[in-house]
């Protein structure tokens, strides 16, 4: 599988950097827009409810839902590809409730045998499968697709967040003008992304965070791709959002910033749930 390697080892490499950069409580990505969207799409109605977060990162998520009052999860189960994320997820569970209801366990999406095990010891599936922010990391979303009809209890449901695929991983660029406008103190600033390059984009070598030690791999598919490799195993999707940031949440001194862009959204969150 090309790239699945090098990506896999681009993880390790970076885990401590990207641990020190989400910390303990996430940052601006997290807070504004993949935890309301989450919050929207995760179902909480069902006391006792079982959840599988894949590609956990440094615990993040599995922290916040393992903590959630009233939530009704009764069982984490957090996992990613990464034996050095795996390490700072665990030291950062230091909530000792909610560390008695998750547990950490090392899984390869790209590995079909790895959703076997998984499905060892909890043969009756899960309430929720979790994969926030880490589509674009995987090198082959088959497996996971292929697993899900097994991996979900007869209700249960597959929330997924990832970087905009038409905004983010395409081949963009950021374009910014301005203008004399009415307002004597600042120019009027006009805000666009360029798409060049949208349907048939390869892997490309890229920085999740400035400064991290290595380059990452990402992986872009166009829309109609990833949702069409969950529908052919029988996934029907009831849900779908494209957050995206508002002015209040822009940065002034960095007129390049992303966030800054409000017209354009940085997400695309999703719901799945088996057919029948």
């Amino acid at each position: 599988m090309e790239f699945h390697q090098e990506s896999q080892s681009g993880w390790e490499a970076n885990a401590a950097y990207w641990d020190a950069s989400i910390g303990q409580e996430g940052n601006k990505y997290w807070k504004l827009l993949q935890r309301p969207a989450l919050e929207r799409l995760i179902p909480r109605h069902r006391p006792g409810s079982k959840v599988l977060e894949l590609a956990t990162g440094n615990g993040l998520v599995a922290r916040w839902l393992a903590s959630i009052e009233g939530g009704g999860f009764a069982s984490v189960l957090a996992t990613d590809g990464s034996a050095e994320m795996l390490k700072h997820a665990e030291r950062r569970q230091t909530d000792q409730e909610a560390a008695a209801k998750t547990l950490y366990r090392q899984v390869d999406v790209t590995d079909a045998a790895a959703f076997d095990e998984l499905l060892k010891s909890e043969p009756e599936g899960f309430d929720v499968v979790l994969l926030n922010m880490a589509i674009m990391d995987i090198a082959d979303l088959n497996p996971l697709a292929k697993a899900l009809p097994k991996l979900l209890k007869a209700d249960g449901v597959f929330v997924a967040t990832m970087l905009h695929p038409v905004f983010f991983t395409s081949n963009f660029s950021r374009s910014i003008e301005l203008k004399d406008g009415n307002d004597p103190n600042k120019p009027e600033i006009t805000r666009a992304k360029v798409i060049r390059e949208y349907l048939d984009v390869p892997p490309s070598h890229t920085v999740a965070e400035w400064g991290q030690p290595t380059l990452q791999v990402m992986f872009h598919r166009p829309i109609h791709e990833i949702f069409t490799t969950f529908f052919r195993q029988g996934l029907v999707m009831d849900a779908i959002e494209e957050p995206a940031f508002k002015e209040a949440d822009g940065v002034k001194d960095r007129i390049e910033a992303h966030s800054n862009y409000t017209q354009l959204p940085a997400l695309l969150a999703f719901r799945l749930r088996r057919s029948s």
